[in-house]
């Protein structure tokens, strides 16, 4: 359940319920893609650093360990030691990303794993299952995430089976949740809108899928491709259109500025691998601009990274 506690312009203050506690919005979410933060943070770090909700990927976690190793353990919280929310993705878009790896159908996508190469399918049932077995608070929808630019044909047909899709996803996500064995059945879906960079279809699928009154809506296939104008005009149009009663998820954003512009138009879920792989890299977001820590010059540098 989301509640608007505050909105000043677009911008606003929120809190959301999960069956794991309260979220607070605008919320940066952290990436622990295989259930665990790379460069060695512990869900104890995590909670230091103040990360309410934690993100994990249905893709990466079904090829391994595999979500029965993992529903057998008692779902993400306790797999990963952590009892706060968990957002799962749904695989789709590691698996549009494998282009020469993958055919898509109706029912859904046939795919190489990356790790052995064997074949995998995976459709809204087979995604709603794994994220059950996860045991996530909020589940996303199995949809097609395709590159910007892509031919306006194509882009229309993505979006209709993406919506066809997303309704297949709820069946089957009101079906685990009443499974005796779920390790979450409070878990619900959001759903995600789809488009390419072409206004006309941006806002016919958020219109389509806005109809089906889910708990959440995420803007998806953005950042991949597109000019950072074009994101930021995609959400201007779609704004008006997403349910004001509803959370909204930027899916894989972003900078700090990147942040900022979408609280500013409407956005309250944001994520993003940038934190922790920059960190990796010693790449340093700063007040005085972006340090790169590696550099020579720091190298008997003993001030603060940043001194305020």
């Amino acid at each position: 359940m989301y509640q608007l506690i505050k909105q000043e312009g677009l911008a606003r203050r929120g809190e959301y319920t999960t069956p794991h506690g309260k979220v607070q919005t605008p919320v940066f979410m952290n990436v622990g893609t295989q259930a665990a933060i790379k460069g060695g943070l512990s869900a104890e770090d995590l909670a230091r650093i103040g990360c309410q909700v934690e993100l994990s990927n249905t893709y990466h976690l079904h090829l391994r360990p595999g979500e029965e190793v993992v529903r057998q353990m008692g779902g993400l919280h306790k797999f990963m030691t952590w009892d706060r929310p968990i957002l799962t993705d749904s695989g789709g878009f590691q698996v549009f990303s494998l282009t020469a790896l993958r055919k898509i159908t109706e029912e859904g996508v046939t795919f190489n794993s990356h790790i052995d190469g064997r074949r995998i399918f995976m459709g809204p049932e087979e995604s709603m299952a794994v994220q059950s077995a996860l045991g996530s608070d909020i589940a996303m929808a199995f949809d097609e995430c395709i590159e910007n630019p892509s031919p306006r044909k194509y882009v229309e047909a993505s979006c209709l089976r993406t919506a066809r899709w997303l309704e297949r996803c709820r069946v089957a996500n009101a079906r685990e949740n009443s499974r005796e064995d779920a390790p979450n059945p409070g878990q619900v879906l959001w759903g995600i809108n789809q488009g390419g960079v072409y206004d006309d279809l941006r806002i016919d699928h958020m219109k389509r899928i806005a109809d089906l009154d889910l708990p959440g809506y995420a803007v998806g296939g953005l950042a991949v491709g597109e000019s950072t104008e074009e994101m930021y005009h995609i959400l201007d149009i779609l704004e008006e259109h997403m349910p004001a009663d509803r959370p909204r998820y930027l899916m894989g954003v972003g900078t700090p500025s990147n942040i900022i512009e979408g609280v500013a138009r409407g956005i309250d879920f944001f994520d993003c691998v940038m934190p922790a792989r920059n960190a990796r890299h010693g790449h340093f977001f700063t007040w005085n601009g972006i340090i790169n820590i590696r550099n020579q010059k720091y190298e008997l540098d003993q001030s603060p990274i940043d001194p305020e």
